[in-house]
């Protein structure tokens, strides 16, 4: 039986992430002026060249809109049998919510089987506007925000899920939909919402869980904790860099420490002092011009465990390169190591997720002097 497939691509979806706007809604051409290249283009013709090489299109049927808007990345990607639902005006990039939620009503007239797009939470949340609970969703990551459970965990997951899905091997059941305020975001605000309850695959290998904010009051003691052995740390390795990154664990030890952090940014110290607050890809790989010796502080996100590739794109595979697997140094709660059975890595480039398959595990700091073993998952399952 021939599965119906609706594709669809945001193609600004993570613009923003390595020039550090922490978004793409509404500045888009902000982004492109301080160099943002699209990525959503690319990875979304990846999962479906992934997919192709596993799957026979034969039994799949595309739907899908004109253009960049996924047209262009299915043919790229070598599908044939595609039909145009949706139509962009000539030299439009469809990037409007608006006609998201156009493309979907389209894919329901068409009872597509699965909507398959590429994106990040603000192009969940519109097509979840239109579609609810009707039909199946999958997404592949490419946006700077993706806390919602309908994302595969990287590229290849989707892919695989893709997969699975169409020889009917997986199971069918309710994922929140959740987005961020990026306006409040960028100012340092973490307002996360639920939008409602879609369809999605419950596979927990491949498909990231929906962000946990762990706000507890015991957990502030072992903070303190983290923090004395990230001051040790600075201490012993004056000469070095210290990149902080984002999420409230680290926001806490900065603080503690007397750096005034930026809540949801990557900020540079040396010497205990601030040398770079807010970096994008570029302002980092400058202050790491001069300070070649560096060390970046980092925590899962609770819940998914990503430590790379989810809300810090700024820490790109040329910025990690540069600092060097040995020099990461990971942190956590133990409450929130809990929920987060592995560390998980998608930076975007394979070669450098390979290396980080290599290493098999991390040490993950849980206290002053205490640290645990945890599994990396990354591309390489």
């Amino acid at each position: 039986m021939t599965s119906k497939i609706g594709f669809i691509v945001n193609p600004v979806a993570g613009m923003g992430g390595r020039v550090g706007l922490k978004g793409t809604d509404g500045v888009v051409k902000k982004a492109e002026e301080l160099g943002a290249r699209p990525v959503a283009p690319i990875k979304a013709e990846q999962a479906v060249k992934e997919f192709l090489s596993m799957h026979h299109e034969g039994d799949v049927k595309w739907f899908t809109c004109s253009g960049v808007m996924g047209e262009d990345e299915l043919k790229k990607a070598g599908v044939k049998d595609i039909k145009i639902v949706y139509f962009l005006k000539s030299g439009e990039i469809g990037t409007t919510a608006e006609d998201t939620k156009k493309v979907c009503k389209k894919f329901l007239e068409e009872n597509v089987d699965l909507v398959f797009f590429c994106g990040g939470d603000g192009t969940a949340r519109d097509i979840f506007e239109v579609v609810k609970d009707k039909t199946p969703v999958l997404g592949i990551p490419s946006g700077v925000k993706m806390h919602s459970g309908v994302f595969g965990i990287n590229t290849s997951a989707s892919a695989k899920m893709l997969h699975e899905f169409v020889n009917k091997r997986l199971t069918i059941g309710d994922v929140e939909i959740l987005d961020l305020d990026e306006e409040k975001y960028r100012k340092g605000e973490w307002n996360i919402r639920i939008f409602g309850v879609a369809k999605g695959i419950i596979e927990p290998t491949y498909v990231q869980v929906g962000k946990t904010v762990f706000k507890s009051v015991s957990d502030d003691e072992i903070k303190d904790e983290l923090s004395e052995h990230i001051a040790d740390e600075m201490n012993m390795h004056p000469d070095y860099l210290y990149i902080f990154g984002s999420g409230g664990t680290i926001d806490y030890i900065a603080k503690k420490i007397g750096v005034e952090n930026t809540l949801l940014g990557i900020d540079a110290v040396y010497k205990k002092k601030l040398v770079g607050k807010d970096l994008n890809e570029e302002g980092l790989l400058r202050v790491l011009d001069k300070h070649p010796k560096a060390k970046v502080i980092l925590s899962p996100i609770g819940a998914q465990g990503f430590i790379l590739g989810r809300g810090n794109l700024q820490l790109s595979p040329r910025v990690i390169k540069r600092i060097g697997l040995d020099n990461i140094i990971v942190v956590s709660t133990p409450s929130k190591l809990i929920s987060t059975p592995v560390i998980r890595v998608d930076t975007g480039d394979k070669q450098l997720d390979h290396e980080f398959a290599e290493k098999e595990y991390m040490m993950v700091v849980i206290g002053y002097k205490l640290s645990r073993v945890v599994r990396i998952q990354t591309n390489n399952f």
